[in-house]
């Protein structure tokens, strides 16, 4: 069995590199764009670097899958994968705000066992083993437990007339972050509607879906990880009372938008 207490220093150590760059911090940063608005730093390819040597080091026989590393497509013929994004939400990290993670998962038969996530700017470190439950700096997670879906809280910045109903709170750039939110009961509902990456969102469903929470792509479908396509058309953490409403609500947008 994969040694955990080594795994959350390797995860902890990574936050600890990321943090040293920072901005927020008062650190310089080096950063540019791989495409149009879609921002990395030099702080994004050394928590990559570090993560893939120590992590690669600990679970050898696994395969590996990083937002910063080439993709190679031998890892579907492994039963065992890491899945990492070395800084989720690059974009508030550049910027010097509190909105990023490390997230690392480990994922087995293409289900996530480990996920973590790593906020330092945050002081969170977020983890779940599957079938043993997801912890907040060793609080005990309890995932919201809403039953209306009007009034539901969601992390954006706004919302479209259509979803007035609905209640605005805090929204960090780190899709992980926000899907934390609802295991931590700070949210109700997190829902894309776009194609988006197994990295971005495998540790973090796993914490949900242990705290409680019900977890899909924005078909209600269950999520799979390590295909050969390794992207899902949008994801839907919420509360289990209203995730049939809240599949209703955004399916047509969703087929739409696919």
């Amino acid at each position: 069995m994969i040694d955990r207490f080594r795994l959350e220093e390797i995860v902890r150590e990574a936050g600890r590199i990321a943090h040293s760059r920072w901005p927020g911090a008062g650190h310089a940063l080096n950063s540019w764009d791989k495409t149009p608005n879609n921002p990395v730093s030099e702080a994004d390819l050394e928590v990559d670097r570090f993560l893939k040597r120590e992590l690669l080091r600990l679970l050898p026989s696994a395969g590996w899958l990083s937002e910063e590393t080439a993709d190679d497509k031998i890892r579907t013929a492994s039963g065992l994968i890491w899945l990492v994004d070395p800084i989720d939400g690059t974009r508030d990290f550049v910027r010097g705000r509190t909105g990023w993670a490390v997230s690392v998962a480990l994922v087995s038969a293409n289900k996530p066992l480990i996920g973590m996530l790593a906020a330092p700017a945050r002081h969170e470190e977020w983890l779940a083993v599957a079938g043993q439950g997801a912890t907040l700096n060793g609080r005990v997670l309890q995932a919201s437990t809403r039953t209306q879906f009007a009034g539901a809280r969601v992390p954006v910045h706004s919302l479209p007339k259509d979803d007035a109903d609905l209640v605005v709170v805090d929204q960090p750039n780190s899709i992980a972050l926000r899907i934390a939110m609802v295991a931590d009961d700070r949210a109700d509902l997190v829902a894309t509607l776009r194609w988006g990456f197994e990295w971005d969102i495998a540790a973090a469903a796993l914490i949900a879906r242990e705290a409680g929470a019900e977890v899909s792509d924005a078909f209600g479908h269950p999520l799979a990880y390590n295909k050969h396509d390794l992207r899902d058309f949008g994801v839907l953490v919420c509360s289990p009372a209203i995730h049939a409403a809240a599949v209703e609500r955004i399916a047509e947008r969703a087929k739409a938008l696919r």
